[in-house]
């Protein structure tokens, strides 16, 4: 489906603002420093083939193929996954349970980026880079392929590790390739089944995966290798988040992702 541009719409760069809280011990507490050591311990991939950003909606009928493959993607350890909820469909006749405004504004950010005008769904956006039809397996998996077959794939290590009090994430030496970019923070929830009750896809009942429900900036990346902290009291708090390393234009518009890992995947 596709919906002609709108009044440009800025994503605001949001200030990480995280607060580390102090918590009496309890019953279970072992169990879950157990826990704990064992996704500390978990391999971190600091290269993945690839991010995928896929723009859908409850409410567009030509989603749920998207969605579906989108399942898979995100079960793969070597990609990053990304669901980003838009709300423009919402007038069909049902309101995306998770669609957020915020969502939409990426999207449109994307739109300039690319010099397009408009936007679509499902549009799945591979590393920044370029925008295929998300529901096409061929386009996506194509797309990560030659991507990481001509250096445009995620040319910068991103590794994370994680303690009971913080997470520590370390971004690599580009070399002499890019400089900069924005270490940008993206919160998703776990996997949650919706039926939906109206619109275009009545009756269906999907399984959504990562679902964003936040997008922070967490600092700058200027080209060489540079350590950033994170409170694990915030981290813990939210389903699943991951790090981008993504370069942005001049106008603000964001750009080519130059490396990914999860944080906390559920």
């Amino acid at each position: 489906m596709a919906m002609a541009s709108r009044k440009s719409l800025w994503l605001a760069a949001l200030a990480l603002a995280f607060s580390a809280s102090a918590g009496a011990g309890h019953a279970g507490e072992s169990d879950r420093a157990h826990a704990d050591r064992v996704q500390i311990d978990r391999p971190q991939i600091d290269r993945p083939l690839g991010v995928v950003e896929l723009f859908t909606s409850q409410g567009c009928s030509s989603c749920p193929p998207a969605d579906t493959l989108f399942s898979e993607l995100a079960a793969k350890e070597d990609i990053v996954a990304l669901a980003y909820h838009v709300d423009y469909w919402d007038y069909l006749g049902w309101q995306d349970t998770l669609g957020r405004k915020e969502n939409t504004e990426r999207q449109y950010d994307y739109m300039r980026a690319f010099g397009s005008r408009s936007v679509y769904t499902p549009q799945a956006v591979i590393n920044g880079r370029v925008h295929v039809n998300g529901a096409s397996r061929g386009e996506v998996d194509g797309a990560l392929a030659r991507m990481a077959k001509s250096g445009e794939g995620m040319r910068v290590a991103v590794k994370v590790s994680r303690t009971s009090d913080r997470v520590t994430i370390d971004a690599g030496d580009a070399g002499n390739g890019p400089s900069d970019a924005h270490v940008v923070i993206v919160y998703f929830d776990p996997p949650q089944t919706v039926k939906v009750g109206e619109g275009e896809n009545t009756g269906r009942q999907m399984t959504y995966w990562n679902a964003v429900t936040g997008i922070q900036t967490a600092g700058m990346w200027h080209g060489k290798a540079q350590r950033y902290e994170l409170p694990m009291s915030e981290i813990a708090k939210k389903g699943g988040c991951a790090v981008l390393l993504q370069s942005v234009g001049k106008d603000g518009m964001p750009g080519p992702i130059l490396g990914a890992a999860f944080i906390h995947k559920p």
